[in-house]
Parts: C-alpha cells; sequence; structure tokens
C-alpha cells in the first residue's frame, strides 16, 4: 500500500513514515498544501493522511481542491484540532476519517487499514477512455474490433495512464507506483513497457494514444 503523508511538522512526518514502513506500506511526505495537491493528484497512493494546518493551503483547501478534480482516494485528517466544527468541516468537504493528536499509533494504524478496506469494497473492474475497456481482472485490452492480453506491468501502466487520463504521469511515479521504492528498475525499462502498450493498443485499433513529454513522463 502506498501512502501520501501531508504534514509540514517535518518531525512527525517522519515519525509518520517510520510508523507506515514498519507495516511494509510505502510512504513519503510532503510539507505544504501546494505540493500536497500536486502529489495527490497523481493517483499513486491508495490512502493519504492530511494535516488541516498548513502553509501555502489548508488541509481543507487541499481536500476540496483534490475532491473537485475527481480524486477518490480515501483521506484521512491528523490535525491537533478537536473541535466539532472542524471535524463536521473535513468530513462534509470529502474526508473519510478523523483523528485529533496526540494520536495512538495503534489507532493510526486501525483507521489505516479500514480505509485500505472500505476502498476495496468500491474497486471498479472495467475502466474505459475512447473505444477502448480495460479489465482489472483479465488485464485485457478490448475494443469492438479485438481484445489483447497484457502483460502484469503493461496492465499496471495502462491502469495508472487511465485513472489520470491527459495528466502527466512522471517516469518517477511509474517507478514509485510500479516497480517500488526500493527497485533498481532503470527508466528505459519503462520506455520498454510503454513501447509494447502502444503496439498492443494500436494492434487494437484503439482511438486513444500514449503520448510523451519529453523529459518528464507519459500520458493518454
Amino acid at each position: 500500500m502506498n501512502i501520501l503523508i501531508i504534514e509540514d511538522e517535518k518531525d512527525l512526518a517522519k515519525v509518520l513514515v517510520n510508523i507506515m514502513k514498519k507495516e511494509n506500506y510505502k510512504a513519503e511526505c510532503v510539507y505544504d498544501g501546494d505540493d500536497g495537491v500536486d502529489y495527490a493528484l497523481s493517483g499513486i497512493y491508495d490512502i493519504i493522511i492530511l494535516d488541516v494546518m498548513l502553509p501555502r493551503k489548508s488541509g481543507f483547501e487541499v481536500l476540496q481542491e483534490v475532491r473537485k478534480q475527481g480524486l477518490k482516494t480515501p483521506i484521512l485528517m491528523l490535525t491537533a484540532k478537536s473541535e466539532i466544527e472542524d471535524k463536521v468541516a473535513g468530513l462534509d468537504y470529502g474526508a473519510d476519517d478523523y483523528l485529533t493528536k496526540p494520536f495512538n499509533t495503534s489507532e493510526l494504524l486501525a483507521r489505516v487499514r479500514a480505509l485500505s478496506r472500505r476502498k476495496e469494497d468500491y474497486v471498479v473492474t472495467e475502466l474505459k477512455l475512447g473505444n477502448i475497456i480495460l479489465n482489472k481482472d483479465t488485464h485485457e485490452i478490448s475494443t469492438s474490433k479485438s481484445t489483447i492480453k497484457l502483460g502484469i506491468k503493461e496492465f499496471e501502466i495502462l491502469e495508472l495512464l487511465m485513472e489520470n487520463k491527459g495528466r502527466i504521469i512522471t517516469k518517477e511515479q511509474f517507478n514509485e507506483k510500479i516497480w517500488g521504492f526500493d527497485s533498481e528498475a532503470e527508466y528505459n525499462t519503462i520506455e520498454v513497457y510503454v513501447s509494447f502498450l502502444r503496439k498492443k493498443l494500436a494492434a487494437a485499433c484503439a482511438d486513444v494514444e500514449i503520448k510523451t513529454k519529453r523529459g518528464v513522463g507519459y500520458y493518454l
């Protein structure tokens, strides 16, 4: 599971990352609301832990912006504020859960597990874009003219692109989401799989295309 922590207290952010890594989760942190929005909208995270009091954009503003743009990733608000009004505001803006500092580590992890299960309850088995359908169960792409089986890495790359249609996914983000933070996969490995995917999309007569943003990444 890949977790984004948006927390401006760097010591606490480091503690949170270590807690998650001890549970064998992947975790990284950013320290202000603007970066929080950018990272969240990459779509590579399974859960987001979000502080309310942030520089540049508050946690409430981050929530409103990412939900407005259609992000469905479960979000846990983590804040020093305990007033009922703040909890209500966070939930109304789109948070899935709320935990007040100081927190108990066991309770934090229990809430993270609960959010993970909640996400699994709403798994979409098909993604559609243009004339193609990506089946998450069979790892096949289909059009009215053809059905083609994808390899596991091809499927994961196309899934990430379709879930973020029109948005550039950097090579670093592909590497973190698909190969993992500690992977030794080279960036040209991603290029090879993208090349395979392009050929399969063409063979299926797809009307969508993987485009390259030179020096940055890819978008669909």
